[in-house]
């Protein structure tokens, strides 16, 4: 994989055109590339009955990001 400036790794684009077409593998390795910001986006702080914060990852909002993204993947087309 590639790197940017602040070395966040890139997927390779014959893993986008692979995704794009339908490779599950290749669907697969998208889904783990974006898993990180998926979880972070699917993080609430939650409070208990004490007025503790702790944070918790929602599963349920975390299965529907990583459904849309798969969607997009679907609909994405590579020239």
């Amino acid at each position: 994989m590639s790197k940017r400036k602040n070395n966040v790794a890139l997927l390779p684009f014959y893993v986008i055109r692979a995704a794009a077409g339908g490779d599950r593998d290749a669907i697969a390795d998208v889904v783990k590339h974006f898993s990180g910001y998926i979880a972070a986006l699917s993080t609430k702080r939650l409070y208990d009955e004490y007025g503790n914060s702790y944070m918790c990852v929602d599963d349920t909002l975390r299965a529907e990001l990583t459904s849309k993204l798969v969607q997009g993947i679907h609909k994405f087309k590579v020239a």
